[in-house]
């Protein structure tokens, strides 16, 4: 899937169409990053590919990718994904275990680990 980025411009309410498949179970029309950027923002960390992470990272840049994480406890992140953007936004080792830490303990990981 690759992503034109060249093409969006960064100030558009609307998303690009090639992030549709992220959001299937949304109206991809009706998204707008103006009230719905917290839940773009978890999709996108969540499910998005390559070219989708480096659109959301051009979109809001790094300080405000690290920022977003901190605020949401590593949003639910699979570790693997915390451990990439541990390194990619240098975000301090510790706070990523912590993260890492807490989201084993939840009961829905215990039950999906049975």
């Amino acid at each position: 899937m690759g992503y034109a980025m060249h093409a969006y411009k960064a100030d558009s309410a609307s998303l690009p169409d090639e992030l549709r498949p992220l959001f299937w179970d949304c109206d991809f029309e009706r998204l707008q990053w103006q009230n719905d950027s917290d839940f773009i923002t978890d999709r996108i960390l969540t499910s998005g590919e390559w070219n989708a992470l480096q659109w959301l990272r051009a979109k809001i840049g790094d300080a405000s990718l690290r920022e977003w994480l901190k605020s949401h406890h590593g949003g639910g992140l699979s570790p693997e994904r915390l451990r990439f953007w541990e390194l990619v936004l240098r975000i301090p080792h510790r706070i990523v275990n912590s993260w890492i830490t807490r989201e084993s303990r939840s009961i829905w990981r215990q039950r999906a680990a049975r």
